[in-house]
């Protein structure tokens, strides 16, 4: 329940900034640490994704000049994945919504636990994506 919360909240300042034409499954793509640079097939991987469902993203997210697929410049076969200005835009608003949800549920839980919670969940990640 909390990672729709938080997907949530990101889709509605996003389409509070004008970013209308994201949809949730969009989010995916722009996870932590994001794009930028990646492979198709390194980040289909990383997010767990078949090839195919990312490439439908990314056609998507392509088509609505958020990111350009360009040649890989260390293997012409494969492409890499470039955020356009468009794409940079939302990073702030992505951010800026966590951000609110951070201070909401440090003053529900208590300023240290949550930090503790936090603390925690960056952990099991570094742990989970080694």
């Amino acid at each position: 329940m909390p990672l729709q919360v938080v997907r949530g909240r990101m889709l509605e300042r996003l389409h509070e900034a004008g970013f209308t034409d994201l949809e949730t499954a969009h989010l995916n793509v722009f996870q932590y640490p994001g794009p930028q640079g990646a492979r198709p097939s390194e980040l289909a991987s990383r997010l767990r994704m078949s090839k195919q469902a990312l490439n439908y993203l990314l056609g998507q997210l392509e088509q609505r000049g958020y990111i350009e697929r360009r040649p890989d410049p260390d293997d012409r076969r494969s492409k890499r994945i470039d955020l356009t200005r468009r794409g940079l835009a939302i990073v702030p608003v992505i951010r800026g919504a966590v951000a609110e949800i951070e201070q909401e549920w440090g003053a529900a839980l208590g300023r240290k636990r949550f930090d503790r919670l936090r603390d925690g969940l960056r952990d099991l990640n570094r742990l989970l994506g080694a």
